[in-house]
């Protein structure tokens, strides 16, 4: 796998992991041990993509 498409899909998940965040953020009672877990694995992805895209 290439550079630009790792890079590619790693931009994919983030954004579903961004859709997901806020799917649970716009419920009555959102989980937040749930949106703790997808922030964090948000971050951990742009900075996975910043360190490749450098």
């Amino acid at each position: 796998m290439s550079y630009q498409s790792r890079i590619e899909s790693l931009k994919f998940r983030h954004s579903r992991i961004d859709k997901q965040i806020s799917s649970e953020g716009g419920r009555p009672r959102p989980d937040e041990r749930v949106l703790m877990c997808l922030k964090l694995q948000k971050l951990r992805l742009k900075e996975e993509i910043e360190r490749l895209s450098a």
